[in-house]
């Protein structure tokens, strides 16, 4: 049995021409005169449900409307009076097994590909993975590609963030797409 350290010296042994890295310089990034518009476009692309929303009054209206049959509704943030369970304030993340709607906040939205910016505030970042169904409250605001997305990202305290596109989805068998096959099942995004 080889060594990794063999495998890897066998490999670059065998390259017969070296090019050199690019550069971001060299990148021509797409960019859009509306990103904003674009991305409701992607992210409708993507399986997300779009709502506007003029402000976060709205929120709890907009929940109920979209997953009417939700009983447990999980969030930290403080318009979603109908939240039962804070990620902040449960025990652990088994806690959160069994939440119909988890309501998190992103930051922005990017256009070329329709995901939005969540940076973790609460102590459980799991809401926006164990949850059946992701709501993103987010203020009207995108950027064109994740170029300029990596010039907004921002960490806190925590020190983690993630983009999320859209709601779970898989095509691995038979290329047959499956919602929600190891998260989320659908997506709302509020935009406000």
């Amino acid at each position: 049995m080889s060594t990794k350290k063999d495998i890897i010296d066998r490999c670059k042994a065998s390259i017969r021409e070296r090019l050199e890295r690019p550069t971001l310089a060299d990148l021509n990034p797409t960019t859009y005169d509306n990103p904003l518009e674009k991305f409701i476009e992607q992210a409708k692309n993507i399986g997300c449900t779009v709502e506007l929303a003029k402000s976060t009054d709205e929120v709890d209206t907009i929940i109920k409307k979209v997953y009417p049959d939700a009983k447990i509704v999980a969030s930290s943030l403080p318009y979603v009076k109908s939240a039962m369970l804070n990620p902040d304030t449960v025990a652990d993340a088994q806690a959160l097994n069994g939440v119909d709607v988890g309501v998190v906040r992103a930051e922005f939205g990017v256009a070329e590909n329709g995901s939005v910016w969540v940076m973790q505030k609460v102590k459980e970042r799991d809401v926006c993975f164990i949850s059946e169904n992701l709501v993103a409250v987010m203020p009207r605001h995108a950027v064109s590609n994740m170029h300029e997305a990596y010039g907004e990202v921002s960490f806190n305290d925590y020190g983690y963030g993630v983009f999320i596109a859209g709601p779970s989805k898989t095509a691995d068998i038979a290329q047959v797409l499956v919602l929600g096959a190891q998260a989320a099942r659908s997506m709302t995004l509020i935009l406000v």
